[in-house]
């Protein structure tokens, strides 16, 4: 387990995102350049702004026309094939159990390494075939430790962390390339800080800063043109995990939600914030939209924003005494668990707590030790709901 962790948080830092930022482009602001890297015209800025929006915003077929407008227009630069995979990307992170876009994902990144290497080839001190290099490897590294797949990972990884340091220090590219630095200087110190067996490995490395590398996400996310969202994107989870700062992250979550409304990963997101920061009404609310959403069939709205949503309903109900609706939103909440496989999440784990002391309540305790029982089946023994369960077996003699 912590060498899967290890190797998928490795590619994490590995890659460097090339996804367009929210700057909206007008023609106030347009300005036509003809410079040396394609990442630095903002021409294309100007006619690539809604395609990536639409990406984000779950509209993958306005998205992928433009990406091949572009492909038609430079056909031997990887950007345009780069955003085809992050297109594809996009449809695997919102239920990463799902393989069926793996094998469409690694022949765009193959094409993106393909098309690099040519530049690369013809010009070795080319940091932007460097960035798209470093960026291609690292999304396939990273598919790949989610699938387990380790040899392929690692020499994934290898190369990610090969070109990224290549790509490094191009003023004019900065702050785009910073993500890759600022994702480098947090993890190569927050490894070793909760993981000590990993220190040898991560010792290989050059040292890191996490709080430059923080300081450079929130530069990022403020300044960037095509990094900003992605910055943004670690800069909510760090807040609110790592950082201790929910507020923080749920002020990113909310710009995220608002900003591209159909994207079913900000939406989970943005309500799951709103419950850790206590506001468990609006959470509900969100919720009970991303319910509909799933039932109308809306893209990427499926089994695991479901989970979320549902408990999230079930915990509003049972504080606010609505018992009977509780229990039925915590039964869908282990419906959706089961349809995603993620019996051993906490959504999961702690709806069968609900479940079953609501049932011993209700004088059903063969009803309630079935759920109990199935909390010490899916939960690790060390993990705090197999030990709620077991005490609660005990106490109320199950």
């Amino acid at each position: 387990m912590k060498l899967k962790l290890f190797i998928s948080i490795f590619m994490v830092f590995a890659s460097v995102h090339i996804v367009l930022g929210q700057e909206e482009l007008t023609m106030d602001n347009f300005e036509p350049t003809g410079p040396a890297y394609l990442l630095l015209d903002k021409g294309l800025q100007f006619r690539i702004t809604d395609a990536v929006n639409s990406l984000y915003n779950f509209d993958f077929a306005t998205a992928e026309r433009g990406f091949r407008v572009m492909e038609y227009q430079y056909p031997d630069h990887p950007l345009s094939y780069f955003l085809m995979g992050l297109s594809t990307w996009w449809k695997i992170a919102v239920d990463l159990e799902n393989k069926r876009y793996d094998d469409v994902f690694i022949k765009q990144m193959d094409k993106t390494i393909e098309k690099a290497e040519k530049l690369y080839k013809k010009d070795p001190t080319n940091k932007e075939a460097a960035f798209f290099l470093s960026g291609a490897y690292g999304f396939q590294g990273r598919l790949y430790s989610e699938r387990r797949s380790w040899t392929k990972a690692t020499f994934a990884g290898k190369n990610a962390m090969k070109y990224l340091n290549l790509s490094k220090g191009d003023d004019e590219l900065n702050p785009e390339l910073l993500l890759g630095d600022a994702l480098f200087n947090y993890f190569s110190v927050w490894i070793p800080e909760n993981y000590p067996l990993l220190k040898p490995v991560v010792a290989f490395f050059p040292k890191g800063n996490k709080d430059l590398g923080l300081k450079q996400l929130e530069d990022v996310a403020q300044n960037a043109f095509y990094a900003r969202v992605e910055a943004q994107y670690f800069l909510f989870r760090l807040y609110a995990s790592e950082e201790k700062q929910p507020n923080k992250a749920l002020a990113i979550t909310d710009y995220l939600h608002n900003k591209f409304p159909n994207n079913p990963y900000f939406h989970r997101s943005h309500a799951r914030h709103l419950y850790a920061v206590g506001r468990i009404a609006e959470a509900k609310d969100m919720s009970l939209d991303i319910l509909r959403r799933i039932e109308e069939g809306w893209t990427g709205y499926e089994s695991n924003a479901g989970r979320y949503a549902a408990f999230y309903i079930a915990q509003y109900n049972e504080r606010t005494g609505n018992k009977s609706e509780a229990k039925k939103y915590y039964l869908k909440t282990l419906s959706y668990g089961e349809e995603s496989e993620s019996q051993e999440s906490g959504y999961y784990l702690y709806s069968l707590i609900a479940l079953g002391k609501m049932a011993n309540e209700d004088k059903d305790k063969k009803k309630a030790k079935e759920y109990f029982n199935k909390v010490k089946k899916y939960a690790k023994r060390k993990h705090p709901a197999h030990k709620e369960a077991r005490d609660y077996i005990k106490k109320n003699k199950l």
